[in-house]
């Protein structure tokens, strides 16, 4: 941190006061750096850097000159930067304390619907499932915390690229492809992005049997954080009627606003 803070002050001599902000701004330019690295999957090169972040590229050269010396940006053969591995403590730990923010909430759905609810986030062209309360049937949906799955087949993923801008998805969908996982998966880039147009206009995504078969899921995305996470439900297809999906959909909606409330 005082690396970041003396970054616009290389004398070493403490700004006072009345000139702290511009330790601040450091900071809060760092992890502009950080997040702007994150969204683009993590490597980009100075030039595009300094364009995304919307920063002077000498700013952008001396701050992640810094980061590169603490560990948490790297270089790479092709001069290109990326996320540096000591970033991993700080997501395995956001990641905890996400978990722990979100678990009543999803208790809540379940004891609501009945069925297992989900908090999962896009990480990089994946999704990554970061928590989860089960149901209390015998008969239950299970997705181990940690997996990372496709986005295309998923509520959750489609939950998030809806709201993405179109172009962003289909560079996603470019670089993943759209792997068929079952007889419902939509492998076609047309027809996926009109769901997307769909779900975008009601406020909530479906995968029916699209990552494995006799499985519906709903979701919706956290609404206003800077991160991509979407809250679901699923269960098994008869349970998962269209009634459920409805009385499902306004208490995943509250549950996404009270934990986009917590995280702002």
């Amino acid at each position: 941190m005082t690396a970041l803070a003396g970054a616009d002050h290389p004398d070493g001599v403490d700004p006072g006061p009345k000139q702290r902000s511009g330790g601040v701004q450091s900071i809060e330019r760092a992890f502009t750096i950080l997040e702007t690295l994150a969204g683009a999957g993590g490597v980009m090169g100075l030039s595009a850097l300094a364009t995304e972040a919307d920063l002077p590229l000498p700013t952008i050269h001396r701050l992640v000159r810094t980061l590169v010396d603490l560990g948490y940006v790297r270089q790479e053969p092709s001069r290109q930067y990326a996320l540096g591995p000591r970033i991993l403590l700080l997501a395995e730990s956001a990641s905890s304390m996400l978990a722990s923010v979100a678990r009543p909430h999803l208790t809540r759905l379940v004891d609501d619907l009945g069925e297992t609810a989900n908090l999962a986030s896009l990480d990089g062209d994946e999704i990554v499932y970061i928590a989860q309360v089960p149901s209390r049937h015998s008969m239950r949906m299970f997705t181990e915390v940690g997996r990372h799955v496709l986005p295309h087949c998923t509520a959750v993923g489609k939950a998030i690229m809806s709201t993405m801008p179109p172009a962003d998805v289909r560079a996603m969908l470019a670089r993943t492809g759209m792997p068929r996982h079952t007889e419902h998966t939509i492998t076609d880039p047309g027809a996926f992005a009109e769901q997307l147009r769909w779900s975008a206009e009601h406020g909530y995504a479906m995968d029916d049997g699209e990552q494995e078969l006799g499985v519906r899921c709903v979701a919706v995305a956290v609404p206003g954080v800077r991160s991509h996470l979407a809250l679901s439900v699923s269960g098994p297809a008869g349970r998962m009627t269209p009634e459920t999906v409805a009385r499902a959909v306004p208490l995943l909606t509250a549950a996404g606003e009270a934990l986009a409330a917590e995280l702002r």
